[in-house]
Order: structure tokens, then C-alpha cells, then sequence
């Protein structure tokens, strides 16, 4: 890591000088937004991208720039099917890519949803920590034979992660009040848990994991927050700001919020982000869970980082997709 980057830099400034050539990545949730981005920025330079999507009709359309872009870097890019509220979906997909036998360098697991009114996926869990991190977790491990010595695992998660530990007696809100936001931070946790627990399973092959939290961005994902949600929200950290003597808030580009994946997946010391959460593009530090911290300041939960933790979670979810993963 010669070079410092921070909130500000882009995609292209991480990978600026970059030869991503003869590097096979998965990313998914490429239909709009950061996996988008993120997918364009590693198939121009060079990376043979397979991107994965729920809605394959929206996500050709919203991937056409990233055609372009891999054509004139050298790269490649393909979609393959992913419901991720869909545990056959996931399974099928691991499937599809296992069949292929080609390995992957990264896997960016970038796809998911927040602040969702109540549901539940298609096999019965809670519609936030089913599909950000059950879909994932049964994907992720039915493909990582796929994983070359020396790939990384990018998980993206989120500040949201400080709205809530995981619940791992009540994951469903079967006896809890349900809240958007509380449901958001557990899931967002269990995305930084399963990173800690997969790195620490697989860095002796050469393979590590890390999560990201992109940053405060603009992208569908609001899509569920009621109107003047983000005004209000934005309103909320500016007066703080000002309390603080701070400058106002400023929302980052897309290409700024994908920025710190692609940094942790192919530009950072992978034992510097091993095992770890980054955003900014750095490793962040980590906050005690009884001191007070703002949404738009930097850190980490020390929860989400605890490995007896990420192994209690892992056992808990080998119970509800009903798969053992070594």
C-alpha cells in the first residue's frame, strides 16, 4: 500500500496503473449502482467479471458501459442468475460456476437490501438477513474450491453494521418488534462476521476475506426509506456536524463508494485487510460498543470483529440454510 487513498478517490484512482489481466472475479448485485461500478472499473482493466443479478433483463441493460469498458481493456464480462431471498437460486448458481471449474482471484459480495418492511425470503428468514448474509453465505461456500491460493473474499457491509449486533436466538424477529434499521445493522454485522470466520477458516491455503463499507451513497438501495427519509437523515448529521464544528455531510459518487472494495480486493496488503473492515479505503479502526459514534464517523464495532462470535454465527447459519461448510 505505497500509495494513500481516501473518501475521495475513485475506482479509476485505486486501480490507476492496474493489470487486472488473466484475474476472474464474481461480483454480484450487478443491476444498478456500486456492483455496477465495480464491475466496470475491474473489466477495464483487464478482469474476465462474471456479475450476478436477480433480475438478469434489468441487469444486461444497467451492465452495458461495463461491456464497453472490458472490450477496450481487455476483459470480460458475463451474467449468471442470483436470487438471493432464494437459497435454490444460490445453491444453483454455486452449481453453475462449479461446473465451469474455473477459479476465481475475488469475489466481491456486494449485493443486498436495506430497510425492507417486514418479510421473508422464499425459504422463511427474516428478507434482510436472508438475503445480505444467508444468500451469500451458502454462495460463498459452496464456491470457494473456485478460490486460487491467494483470492480474497470482499464482503460489503456497512456503518448500518452499528445499529445492531446479530440476534442469534431471535434472527427472524419471531419475538422481537421489528425494525427496518435494527434488521439493516444485524444483517450488516453478520456480513463483517462472516468475513472474520471465513478468513480465519481459509488464510493458511492463501485466500483471506474482508469487509467494506462504501460510504454514504445515492443508489437504489434507499429505495425502501419513506419520503424525506434521507433529507431528514441528512438534516440529523449536519446540525451535529455544525454542533461540532464540522463541515456539512457530503454524499460520495458511485464510483467513490466502490472504490474501497476494489481497494481491498486487488490493491491493499491482503494481510493488512485480512480478517478485517475497511472503509475509506483503509482499515478501519475499532470503536468499543459503549462509546458513542455518529453515523458518518469512522469505525468498527468491536462485536462485529469478535471471532467467537463470527464462529456462533456461523454455526447458527449452518443450522437455518441446513448445510455444513468447513
Amino acid at each position: 500500500m505505497t500509495q494513500i487513498f481516501g473518501a475521495s478517490s475513485t475506482t479509476e484512482d485505486v486501480l490507476s496503473g492496474v493489470s487486472l489481466k488473466g484475474k476472474r472475479v464474481l461480483v454480484t448485485g450487478v443491476s444498478a449502482g456500486l456492483g455496477v461500478e465495480t464491475a466496470r472499473a475491474l473489466a477495464a482493466h483487464g478482469a474476465h467479471v462474471v456479475g450476478a443479478a436477480r433480475n438478469l433483463t434489468k441487469a444486461q441493460s444497467a451492465t452495458t458501459q461495463v461491456r464497453a469498458d472490458a472490450e477496450r481493456g481487455g476483459g470480460t464480462f458475463e451474467l449468471v442468475a442470483l436470487d438471493l431471498a432464494d437459497l435454490s437460486s444460490a445453491r444453483a448458481c454455486a452449481d453453475q460456476l462449479n461446473a465451469t471449474g474455473l477459479p476465481f482471484d475475488l469475489v466481491i459480495a456486494n449485493a443486498g437490501v436495506m430497510a425492507t418492511p417486514f418479510g421473508h425470503t422464499k425459504d422463511g428468514f427474516e428478507t434482510q438477513f436472508g438475503t445480505n448474509h444467508l444468500g451469500h453465505f451458502v454462495l460463498v461456500n459452496r464456491i470457494a474450491g473456485l478460490l486460487r491460493t491467494g483470492a480474497r473474499l470482499v464482503n460489503v457491509s456497512s456503518a448500518g453494521h452499528r445499529f445492531a449486533d446479530v440476534d442469534l436466538k431471535d434472527p427472524n424477529f419471531d419475538h422481537t418488534p421489528y425494525d427496518p434499521f435494527i434488521a439493516y445493522g444485524r444483517s450488516k454485522t453478520a456480513n463483517i462476521l462472516f468475513a472474520v470466520a471465513f478468513d480465519a477458516r481459509r488464510r493458511a491455503r492463501g485466500v483471506r476475506a474482508t469487509a467494506v463499507h462504501p460510504g454514504v451513497i445515492l443508489t437504489e438501495l434507499t429505495r425502501y426509506m419513506p419520503a424525506g427519509g434521507v433529507e431528514a437523515m441528512v438534516a440529523r448529521i449536519n446540525e451535529q456536524a455544525a454542533a461540532d464544528g464540522k463541515p456539512p455531510f457530503q454524499f460520495k459518487t458511485i464510483p467513490q463508494g466502490a472504490a474501497t472494495s476494489v481497494w481491498a480486493g486487488v490493491v491493499a496488503e491482503a494481510d493488512a485487510v485480512g480478517g478485517h473492515y475497511c472503509e475509506d479505503c483503509h482499515v478501519s479502526p475499532v470503536v468499543p460498543d459503549d462509546q458513542a459514534i455518529d453515523l458518518v464517523s469512522e469505525g468498527v464495532r468491536a462485536y462485529a470483529l469478535d471471532p467467537v462470535h463470527a464462529e456462533a454465527l456461523w454455526a447458527k447459519s449452518e443450522e437455518m440454510v441446513g448445510e455444513k461448510f468447513s
